[in-house]
């Protein structure tokens, strides 16, 4: 139990947790083996409610608080990270900033489509020269005749190729500001402008079953009114939108974390050495135990990170630490649970093995865990 936890965020748990049993974790390791994105399953999920579930009502979505949107990417991760990538990137990066920066207008059109499953979303700040760097972005918007012609590429997109990906806020440069830098502004592209393409990429170490695309815009025409939010104000959404998508990445380091522990605990049961169950030896043991300490200190700090944001507090050095922490911890927790297995642990038909490589990006997506510990520092030295 964790005090920040009500009946409704107990109920979403439940909810998610027995479809990622059921539906998910079944047939999992099949979509993962042959780098197929499950876009029926992903249908079926949005009869979940999830999808969009901290959109409000008028806008098709649930009205949920962020935590109970977190707990539901947590529950998904704790089976299968591409699935739990999947949710968190559409609902955190593709439904976020057109919530919060959007203009009327804007949340009628996409909104509601959001909501159901049918219709994913994505962001689009990174570039071959743009990540850790917000400002390296080369895309370019020109506005002519009331349209912005867009022309870049994005890479390492997440829900950015399949049947059900309608498209992407991008990052774009339209202009040059006084002082000679960059006017960067987000621009809603739709999938089938003509010039967009899309190009989902393969030979993955980890999400094998999560759509990750290439995107390239060679004008594309998207009309004046598909500017998100205030023009020259890109980079402030990006990043403002990011500090809520670090709380989803968290989340899926907190459900890797726990997945991997429980098959770790309950795999030491059934594992006999010396005439006994390995969780016996108090080598085994006392890694168990680190485990659930690792996951309770990491659950609460990501917790406490949504309650200040859905109390209306300041969490961005919050998040960050939550990300960082998690993220972490996800790699503790999953590279001991490998350990706990031993050589079983390193084969393909086990689930921890895909834990151990889905766990890696986490410390990269959405801010790594160096450009992380400089947000927190300048939170604390400021």
């Amino acid at each position: 139990m964790n005090i920040l936890i009500n009946e409704q965020n107990e109920a979403i748990r439940q909810k998610v947790r027995e479809f990622a049993e059921n539906k998910i974790k079944p047939v999992i390791l099949e979509y993962d083996e042959k780098e197929e994105f499950p876009v029926e399953l992903i249908k079926e999920m949005g009869k979940l409610d999830i999808f969009g579930m901290h959109v409000p009502k008028e806008y098709g979505g649930q009205g949920t608080d962020y935590l109970s949107y977190i707990i539901a990417v947590e529950e998904l991760a704790r089976v299968d990270g591409s699935i739990a990538a999947t949710l968190a990137a559409h609902n955190s990066l593709g439904a976020g900033p057109i919530l919060e920066f959007g203009t009327e207008a804007q949340k009628q059109k996409y909104l509601p489509q959001f909501c159901t499953g049918e219709a994913l979303w994505a962001l689009g700040l990174t570039e071959k020269n743009a990540g850790s760097d917000a400002y390296g972005v080369e895309t370019t918007a020109q506005l002519k005749a009331g349209k912005w012609i867009v022309n870049g590429s994005k890479l390492y997109i997440t829900n950015g190729s399949s049947e059900i990906a309608k498209g992407i806020t991008a990052a774009a440069i339209t202009g040059t500001r006084s002082d000679g830098k960059k006017e960067i502004s987000a621009i809603l592209i739709d999938k089938d402008a003509p010039g967009y393409t899309r190009e989902t990429m393969r030979g993955k170490l980890i999400w094998r079953a999560a759509d990750n695309a290439d995107i390239r815009f060679e004008n594309v025409e998207v009309p004046e009114e598909n500017l998100l939010g205030e023009r020259g104000k890109g980079i402030s959404i990006m990043l403002k939108t990011i500090d809520s998508g670090r709380l989803s990445i968290a989340a899926m380091g907190l459900g890797c974390a726990q997945g991997a522990y429980e098959m770790a605990l309950e795999y030491s049961k059934k594992r006999k050495q010396f005439g006994k169950a390995i969780n016996q030896f108090q080598s085994i043991s006392f890694k168990l135990a680190d485990m659930a300490l690792k996951i309770e200190n990491a659950r609460n700090t990501l917790y406490n990170a949504c309650w200040l944001k859905d109390n209306g507090h300041n969490f961005s050095k919050q998040a960050a630490m939550a990300k960082l922490y998690c993220s972490e911890i996800a790699r503790e927790v999953t590279d001991e649970a490998i350990q706990v297995f031993g050589a079983p642990g390193l084969l393909r038909e086990n689930h921890i093995e895909r834990f151990y490589r889905d766990q890696r990006l986490l410390q990269i997506g959405e801010g790594t865990s160096e450009i992380l510990r400089m947000v927190i520092a300048r939170n604390i030295l400021d």
